[in-house]
């Protein structure tokens, strides 16, 4: 076995980075803020509702990984200070298209960092992947309040990032739905008082299918979530229940709670979002419609909320509201994830490398769908072996630990291949 008991995460560390027991007044409008990943679902989304509300915001950066197009339409639009392409090799059409705009056009991954560091009143982290943890880190050390999408910042390296927010006095807002419900139900005051944290999930596209035809599973088939509209490595995630797994992780950090305190259960709906459970038998719940912007909202007006023309939640009209456990035969990324959170050190940063390569070669038809758990455990137990599972101490430590987790998962992978050959 390669888990064991996890360092302890204090709760003021939690509380400032997180909530805090002293809630700030109101900003004053328009509040700054920055969207790294702004072509993506989060990103679309987040500016959609800048633009629903004219006056509260100013959009100071814009990030795009490759997709120049748009984010050059979004750069005409929203007229920011700075618009970062990652991918270099767009950076003349980003160039040329914003000549004269008076908009600074700029690429690389220093480009990003850069964005991340300017002075503003939030970011909006969503890069998808590890890709977001150095950006994250850097709005953290500047002491801005950052709106959590990329919860692989956590899971890469969650010790340095929550110990970071505490240092610079930076506040996590937490995008993901479920967070963002635990975020509304966890009563500070009464932290002591929590029993539980639980985190739902709507069970994917495979819920109902069996081990064989899941192993049978096609891309097309995995990327129809039944109710989010998500990017397709997020999708995925759904589909093998690994991205409740990564959430647990997050959770782990987020809140201050210990991890057999932490719960998952699948719910089809997707109406409620989150619970906790208290000493005295009461549980909180937070519902809605299954809508990514109702989560965003709550990150760009706290610690007020913004209003937006959402669809009304009609209990009535949505019926019955079940719940069953999840199975981990048929899922084993979750049991994975488990797993990785109970060991912690570099377990978790090793189970996301290994699972987004994995997830990577999946899209790509080059994986089958249930070589994506297979993988991951695989390299979990080959860094276990390595002795390569302690606590990333440092950035570049954290890293360095997912460079050679990704080596080793494709490795893997190639393995397999050549096998089936």
């Amino acid at each position: 076995m390669w888990y064991g008991r996890r360092m302890n995460t204090a709760f003021p560390s939690s509380a400032t980075a997180l909530q805090g027991v002293d809630v700030p007044k109101p900003l004053v409008r328009p509040k700054r803020i920055a969207v790294l990943g702004s072509t993506g679902s989060i990103g679309r989304n987040t500016l959609d509702l800048v633009a629903g509300a004219p006056g509260d915001f100013e959009v100071t950066a814009l990030v795009a990984g490759n997709n120049v197009g748009l984010l050059i339409e979004q750069a005409l639009k929203f007229r920011p200070k700075l618009a970062v392409l990652a991918d270099p090799s767009g950076f003349a059409t980003l160039k040329q298209a914003l000549a004269g705009s008076g908009i600074e056009a700029a690429s690389g991954r220093q480009a990003v960092i850069d964005a991340a560091s300017m002075p503003q009143d939030l970011v909006v982290a969503a890069i998808v992947g590890a890709a977001g943890l150095e950006p994250t880190l850097a709005a953290v050390k500047r002491g801005t309040a950052v709106a959590l999408a990329n919860k692989e910042s956590l899971v890469t390296a969650g010790e340095l990032v929550v110990r970071e927010a505490e240092r610079h006095s930076a506040r996590i807002l937490p995008v993901d739905s479920e967070h963002n419900a635990v975020f509304q139900a966890f009563e500070n005051r009464n932290a002591a008082q929590v029993e539980t944290v639980t985190l739902t999930a709507s069970g994917g596209p495979f819920r109902t299918w069996d081990r064989a035809r899941i192993a049978a599973a096609t891309p097309e088939q995995a990327l129809r979530h039944p109710n989010w509209s998500m990017g397709p490595k997020v999708t995925i995630d759904s589909a093998t229940l690994m991205n409740k797994g990564l959430e647990l992780i997050e959770a782990f950090h987020l809140f201050p709670v210990e991890e057999h305190q932490l719960r998952v259960v699948i719910h089809p709906q997707s109406i409620v979002h989150g619970m906790v459970g208290y000493s005295d038998g009461s549980v909180l719940a937070q519902m809605g419609t299954p809508d990514m912007r109702t989560p965003i909202s709550y990150c760009l007006g706290w610690p007020e909320r913004m209003p937006w023309p959402s669809a009304p939640l009609d209990l009535a009209a949505a019926g019955t509201l079940s719940f069953e456990a999840p199975d981990l035969e048929r899922f084993p990324a979750l049991a994975l994830a488990r797993d990785a959170l109970r060991r912690m050190g570099g377990a978790p940063c090793v189970l996301n490398a290994a699972n987004e390569i994995a997830v990577e070669r999946f899209l790509a038809g080059e994986a089958a769908f249930m070589q994506i758990p297979a993988i991951v455990s695989a390299t979990l137990e080959s860094a276990e072996r390595r002795g390569m599972l302690a606590e990333p101490g440092s950035l570049d430590a954290a890293l360095e630990l997912d460079r050679w987790a990704r080596e080793t998962a494709g490795a893997a992978i190639r393995e397999s291949a050549a096998k089936a050959y």
